[in-house]
């Protein structure tokens, strides 16, 4: 055996290796003996092990395996070893408890003075798995009376109250180290009970000891927590970090615990009511005070409020283990007056999207038209980030800077939206006979400018596009996941090559799976990260909002559970947790799903320009994206654009500045995901397609007025 049998006592369960010569004798006497009890539950413990998901990694295996003999309850267990049983005990605090939070917790050494109060208490660290070992102090035993509060059975009537509390934790977990100080604490034992603790928590009625264990916490600078039921008080003295601070915050003044011994109850009171602040106790308590040796015997306390405190005290040992913030001081959870608070919950306000049939008036003819199918260029968050501008005989189109946002890195999808709009204007003037020469220009970083003549020309290839182009929105509804022909994929490509521009694509389920699975995880870097996570709910339109900017929430298509998601992913708060647990997967369902659904996925690319000028090329890319995308509706197509966050990145410091935490894990997404499809490094990727055949998207985003051009002359 691993432990002496002499140190063996009533509170503390036997483990038993069978490997052990020693401790496999003893098994083969306990199996002899039809008065105790053996069950095996190691295969049970394994295959339920076995169902949780994203499990620990354990560096123990079956020699850890112990049978467990619980002397008062003649029967032994057998049982995995303690990491196994811990991590599946305690599967249910992740999250709110991380993994790393509960193995810090368990290297506390607690104690718990009075074992009446202090059963829930202590019960409730180990039920919580916040400690590595518990001490346990009381001289009393188990009474009938006790049983209104201590959660204890009949059969413990007659035992000392720490050893019933040990042995309910020894049941829960039999690896916990558990001491029992069965004598309680005097001034021969207070040191050693106090000596290697991290909090002691007190309990117990007698005021001497009280005072005699916060004057010995404070030498050891240990922090004592206390609860009193009446009105939920929460007393917190931190010697730890305040080792001359007087206790009980200087309530008692000088009063040494030798003054305090031998009281009577009627000596008691007054130093009670300075402890628990008379001026804020209840009626109830207040005037059982009177009542106590007349008509009552002791202080009156409800099991409710018991296990309670036990929760309040709890929640106190994880801050100070993890050191977060908890002064000295004192609070009340008070459930009463909560319960008096109830008011009625405040009205859920459904989110109600009505289908919006698209019926703006389309100009027929002139400069009007023009600007118009200008204005209906797609634009990342459809922000419009353009300035229309007209006078007799020309269309100039601006890049509005002040309208980019953090994944426009240098402006580049604002110079392929621009881009997009210079071609519809110039298919709209081919198809009213107004087509003149136009022309891109770029002085710095921040400025693009695009220039339409208007004349009297016409294009008939342009023209063609004309209907298309009025028609043109994006669908992200569900694709059935019919496959596309090579031949409309490459009518699409060709398209796109007559605009300068190249298509590649997937098109296999596994490789519409991969693509899938890395643009969800960029999604999932786009929620995580503070200033893309704002900026993406800032571009969303609600009902009631101005819809003539942004993303309209109709537009994306959301099944009821997938809008409930959408809301709650808004907090920034729950983000930050998401972050700090390296967690959030699920943030990418919503692509993902979509990509499952597509028949391919696609990237629209351009030649990396020569000359250094990103912006003209982008935006040269834009007539591409337009040729491309008609074409695709043109063949049948729904198509929802996609833009990762890695999408205009040139340089791994872009990435840096887009999502520092995230920069390493974009560099990948970005290298694989331009790897899958394909795509070499001397073509630019402008943007990402999902195509699919889907039914007809309900709502089709707007846009902002058209400047008129009769002000223009």
């Amino acid at each position: 055996m691993t432990e002496d049998r002499s140190a063996v006592v009533e509170y503390r369960p036997l483990l038993l290796n069978e490997r052990n010569p020693e401790d496999a004798a003893m098994l083969a006497e306990l199996r002899a003996s039809k008065a105790i009890e053996l069950v095996d539950k190691r295969n049970l413990l394994r295959a339920e092990f076995a169902t949780l998901v994203n499990p620990p990694e354990l560096s123990e295996g079956p020699e850890a395996e112990r049978w467990v003999y619980y002397p008062w309850r003649r029967a032994a267990v057998a049982l995995p070893g303690p990491q196994l049983l811990r991590a599946l005990r305690l599967d249910r605090n992740r999250n709110i408890v991380t993994p790393t939070e509960q193995a810090t917790l368990a290297t506390q050494l607690i104690g718990v003075v009075g074992l009446s109060v202090g059963h829930a208490v202590a019960h409730t660290l180990a039920l919580e798995g916040i400690c590595g070992g518990l001490r346990l102090a009381d001289f009393d035993e188990m009474e009938l009376t006790n049983l209104n509060r201590v959660p204890a059975t009949l059969f413990d009537l007659g035992v000392n109250k720490a050893v019933v509390a040990a042995r309910r934790i020894a049941e829960l977990d039999p690896y916990l180290p558990v001491e029992v100080y069965g004598q309680g604490l005097d001034d021969d034992n207070i040191d050693a009970f106090l000596d290697g603790l991290s909090i002691v928590v007190e309990e117990c009625d007698s005021l001497d000891v009280k005072l005699a264990l916060r004057e010995g916490a404070r030498r050891h600078r240990v922090p004592v927590l206390m609860q009193s039921n009446d009105h939920g008080l929460l007393d917190v003295e931190r010697f730890d970090l305040e080792p001359d601070r007087r206790p009980f915050h200087g309530l008692l003044g000088d009063t040494r615990a030798a003054e305090l011994r031998g009281l009577s109850t009627r000596d008691k009171a007054p130093y009670v009511i300075r402890i628990l602040d008379g001026r804020n106790l209840s009626d109830k308590l207040a005037a059982s005070m009177v009542e106590i040796g007349e008509t009552m015997n002791s202080w009156p306390q409800l099991g409710g409020d018991v296990q309670l405190g036990g929760a309040t005290v709890a929640a106190a040992v994880r801050r100070i283990g993890l050191a977060q913030k908890l002064p000295s001081g004192r609070t009340r959870i008070d459930v009463d007056r909560c319960l008096d608070d109830l008011a009625e919950p405040l009205p859920v306000v459904e989110t109600t999207l009505a289908d919006q049939p698209f019926e703006e008036s389309v100009p027929e003819r002139g400069i009007e038209s023009v600007l118009y199918a200008a204005q209906r260029a797609p634009s990342g968050g459809n922000v419009q980030p353009w300035i229309l501008q007209a006078d007799k005989g020309r269309v100039t189109i601006s890049l509005a800077p002040e309208r980019t946002s953090s994944m426009d890195i240098g402006y580049r999808g604002s110079a392929l939206a621009v881009g997009a709009a210079l071609y519809n204007a110039r298919v709209a003037a081919a198809a009213h006979g107004m087509l003149g020469a136009s022309r891109l220009w770029s002085r710095d970083p921040a400025e693009l400018t695009a220039v339409l003549e208007l004349g009297e020309g016409t294009d008939s290839r342009l023209a063609r596009d004309y209907s298309g182009l009025l028609a043109r929105h994006t669908n992200r509804r569900d694709g059935t996941g019919a496959p596309v022909s090579t031949e409309v994929l490459e009518s699409i490509g060709a398209a796109a090559a007559f605009g300068g521009g190249g298509l590649r694509w997937v098109t296999g389920r596994s490789e519409i799976e991969q693509a899938g699975r890395l643009l969800a995880e960029s999604d999932r870097v786009r929620y995580l990260t503070p200033g893309l996570h704002e900026e993406m709910y800032a571009e969303l339109r609600w009902p009631g909002d101005d819809l003539r900017i942004g993303v309209d929430v109709g537009t994306l298509e959301l099944a009821p559970d997938e809008m409930v998601k959408l809301e709650v992913a808004s907090r920034a708060d729950i983000m930050a947790q998401l972050r700090a647990w390296s967690g959030g997967v699920a943030l990418g369902d919503a692509i993902l799903d979509r990509i499952r659904t597509s028949s391919a996925v696609a990237a629209l690319t351009y030649p990396v320009p020569t000359d250094g000028d990103d912006l003209v090329a982008y935006a040269r890319a834009g007539e591409a994206l337009q040729r491309a995308w008609i074409e695709a509706e043109r063949q049948g197509l729904a198509v929802q654009p996609v833009s990762p966050v890695f999408l205009f990145a040139r340089r791994s410091d872009e990435l840096s500045a887009v999502s520092p935490e995230f920069a390493d894990t974009l560099a990948s997404l970005q290298d694989r995901f331009l790897d899958l499809l394909g795509v070499p490094p001397d073509e630019l990727m402008v943007l990402v397609l999902r195509l699919s055949y889907a039914a007809a998207a309900k709502v089709r985003s707007r846009r902002l007025p058209v400047p008129q051009a009769g002000l223009f002359g």
